[in-house]
């Protein structure tokens, strides 16, 4: 493998992957004007303008903000667990789970070598994760695989609720449980987190993305078209602040595009097509689960939704199944990296104790949703 390639596959694994897999279904089905027609240029858009918004509170630091807030009512370590736990699961529904996780995690890492309680961070970093990657299901806005079903599947209201909300609420019951169990040790001490702006001027530079957040929002619920929504988070980024176009994900959008045009191919050629609708139609949950378990959640969904015959049950099963291996959800991932950097010698720690962690909450899970299935 070429240097330049395998640093791509180290850092971008997953979308090299897709690349791959597009650049070999092509060999089967030459490139035509048919390749327009596979991408769901809809959900590219909603997650471009999704990732300008959260750029933008990013760099005025609200989130930072935020935790800082609720963190000065905090006195106990138990206290402080719930606190972080609650408000990575709240945080993710809004600003998707890896977001909340690349702000958070390192946040509560700070914070806990302050109060000089290092050694406790890792089962709050791990809780933290866990509750990011669940809480993002509970919003058709909350993680790309939510984004993308909903839009593609044209899922009602009624039909996502169903999907996910039971589990969302079970989970949470559970998270708050386990951050509880943590012992009331006092934790003293905080850090202070500033906004690159005063006080007074951080609601003024908040009101365009907050209106872009508006509008994307309605996007999602088929009240406003993509195209000139697109257009305007365009224009009002560019002339807010262009430098917000860097925290866009460009790799996940490619990454979606490489997909759409791998399915597209499959689903030209009759033996392949007939034979994945065979396996997914009528185990959409299920495929969906184990699916995530080796590609990670939001592939599976891209991949499998080409083949499935319910949406909501496929929504489900890519949703419970971020819990589970590290790269079931690529957002456990930046937990991973992050704890790892501050906690190089941990690394077996951590990866066991997420590893009985996932595997208790999907077993948790599992039963509930074979009984709503």
């Amino acid at each position: 493998m070429l240097p330049g390639l395998r640093r791509a596959f180290r850092k971008e694994p997953v979308c090299v992957c897709a690349a791959a897999a597009a650049a070999l279904s092509a060999l089967f089905v030459p490139p035509d004007a048919g390749y327009f027609a596979y991408p769901d240029w809809r959900t590219i858009a909603l997650l471009f303008c999704l990732m300008t918004v959260v750029a933008g509170f990013r760099s005025l630091g609200v989130f930072l903000l935020l935790g800082e807030a609720l963190l000065r009512r905090a006195r106990t370590l138990r206290a402080l667990s719930v606190t972080m736990t609650a408000l990575c699961f709240a945080s993710s529904m809004v600003i998707t789970n890896d977001v909340t996780l690349i702000t958070f995690v390192p946040f509560t890492l700070l914070v806990f070598r302050r109060i000089g309680r290092g050694r406790d961070a890792l089962r709050l970093s791990v809780l933290e994760t866990i509750a990011a990657n669940l809480g993002s299901m509970a919003t058709p806005i909350g993680n790309p695989q939510n984004i993308y079903l909903t839009s593609a599947a044209g899922l009602s209201l009624g039909e996502f609720a169903w999907a996910v909300l039971p589990y969302a609420g079970l989970s949470f019951v559970l998270l708050l449980a386990a951050a509880a169990a943590v012992p009331a040790h006092p934790a003293e001490g905080h850090m202070e987190t500033e906004s690159p702006l005063p006080r007074r001027q951080l609601l003024p530079a908040l009101l365009p993305h907050l209106f872009l957040l508006v509008l994307a929002l309605l996007v999602v619920f088929r009240i406003l078209s993509w195209e000139p929504v697109l257009l305007v988070t365009l224009a009002v980024t560019a002339l807010c602040d262009r430098r917000l176009f860097r925290g866009v994900d460009w790799f996940l959008l490619l990454t979606f595009l490489c997909f759409f045009l791998f399915i597209g191919n499959l689903r030209r050629l009759p033996e392949v097509n007939g034979l994945l609708t065979a396996l997914v139609a009528g185990r959409e949950l299920w495929a969906g689960l184990l699916a995530s378990q080796i590609i990670s959640n939001v592939p599976a969904a891209v991949l499998l939704s080409g083949f499935a015959k319910d949406p909501a049950a496929l929504l489900t099963g890519v949703n419970i199944g971020g819990l589970g291996t590290l790269v079931a959800s690529l957002a456990s991932l930046i937990t991973f990296q992050l704890y790892a950097a501050v906690y190089p010698y941990k690394k077996g720690a951590f990866l066991l104790r997420f590893t009985l962690w996932n595997a208790a909450f999907l077993a948790a899970l599992i039963p509930l949703a074979a009984l709503l299935s």
